[in-house]
């Protein structure tokens, strides 16, 4: 039997959607964290059951990291925040933008990404972490300026094939890549424009939204900027437009196919000062060849004007084949697609706004 597992964080609280394989329907429940913002969620497949990891921020007692073992059926907080800033930083934790299981070959790693700007690594699944200092200590680091969300590391992404290889991106100080286990880090921003700056191609500095790595080639990265999508085919060496074809080129979410080479998906926004849906129409954009060209996918979207705009965490897709698609908005609708992001349906509405999305196929 194979079901799908749905995680739905949203401003005040966790929603966990399943679908059973024999029916096919969809059964949300929560919140869990009621009131807590959840702005991270983690489904860490690499375990027999799988180990959910959420960043909540409480507005009374601030932001933890808390986890399951039982798919959401009781939660973990450690008696010690898991995400602390060291005391010489003399800085404290805000909010954890980002939860990272590495790949199979870190088993039991996990990185943070947080705000004030940093990472964490976690060598026990994600129960405890510890400040990845050489980034945190990086030269650029006095000149890193605060998006319109804040000064957060919210994407992190690892390279299957050799675990010293991790790749970041901070709002707003751009890409950021380490190759000896995070010893040392570099900028990888060429080609990625700024354009809210008077050099508009810095070395550091760009507002990058998001990143996703291709199914088939751990190379091939697809970026979503601050105005402009790009792809790199070396890691994040170089940066190269594929925008031309969407309705507009600024936007927040960007995921990939799980299995299809060159296949990404994302939700353009008219603009920065009109953060909706671009024509205020509900529609993903996908590209099955690299960004070449792209197709907006609607077939059982609202087709009436919309207003619900897809933050970056807010679109993702599962491990199933045909690939679940799904995002979650501001208007809190949750949509999901079970042939790749061919057809879509309502999987729930009235929830808060959301904040991030997280699938996977629970096979029992």
């Amino acid at each position: 039997m194979i079901d799908v597992l749905l995680t739905v964080g949203t401003r005040k609280g966790l929603f966990i959607g399943r679908r059973h394989g024999g029916d096919g329907r969809w059964r949300f429940e929560g919140p869990h964290f009621n009131a807590q913002a959840v702005y991270s969620i983690a489904i860490d497949t690499r375990r027999t059951v799988p180990r959910l990891l959420v960043g909540g921020d409480s507005a009374h007692w601030g932001p933890s990291v808390f986890r399951s073992d039982d798919l959401g059926e009781t939660w973990v907080e450690p008696p010690q925040p898991a995400v602390k800033f060291p005391e010489f930083t003399g800085r404290s934790l805000e909010r954890v933008w980002q939860l990272h299981p590495a790949g199979p070959e870190a088993p039991d790693v996990v990185y943070a990404g947080t705000e004030p700007a940093a990472l964490f690594r976690s060598e026990d699944g994600g129960e405890s972490f510890a400040l990845v200092r050489p980034l945190w200590e990086h030269p650029t680091r006095s000149q890193w300026v605060p998006g319109g969300g804040g000064e957060g590391l919210h994407t992190i992404v690892t390279d299957p094939r050799d675990a010293r290889a991790v790749t970041v991106a901070v709002s707003t100080a751009g890409v950021f890549r380490t190759r000896d286990g995070g010893e040392s880090w570099a900028p990888a921003n060429k080609g990625v424009s700024a354009v809210f700056l008077p050099d508009q191609h810095p070395e550091f500095g760009q507002c990058v939204h998001k990143i996703a790595q291709d199914a088939a080639d751990p190379d091939r990265l697809f970026l979503q900027n601050h105005w402009g999508v790009y792809r790199s085919d070396d890691g994040g060496e170089r940066w190269q437009d594929i925008g031309e074809g969407l309705p507009s080129t600024f936007g927040f979410a960007a995921a990939t196919h799980p299995r299809r080479p060159d296949t990404a998906y994302v939700f353009p926004i008219t603009a920065d000062s009109d953060r909706v849906p671009a024509e205020n129409k509900c529609r993903v954009y996908r590209t099955g060849d690299g960004g070449r060209t792209w197709e907006p996918l609607s077939a059982g979207l609202p087709s009436e004007a919309h207003y619900g705009t897809v933050l970056r965490d807010a679109l993702c897709t599962d491990d199933a084949d045909p690939a679940g698609v799904y995002f979650g908005n501001r208007n809190g609708e949750v949509y999901g697609s079970a042939d790749d992001g061919d057809t879509w349906q309502l999987l729930a509405s009235h929830l808060p706004d959301v904040l991030c999305v997280r699938a996977a196929v629970i096979r029992q």
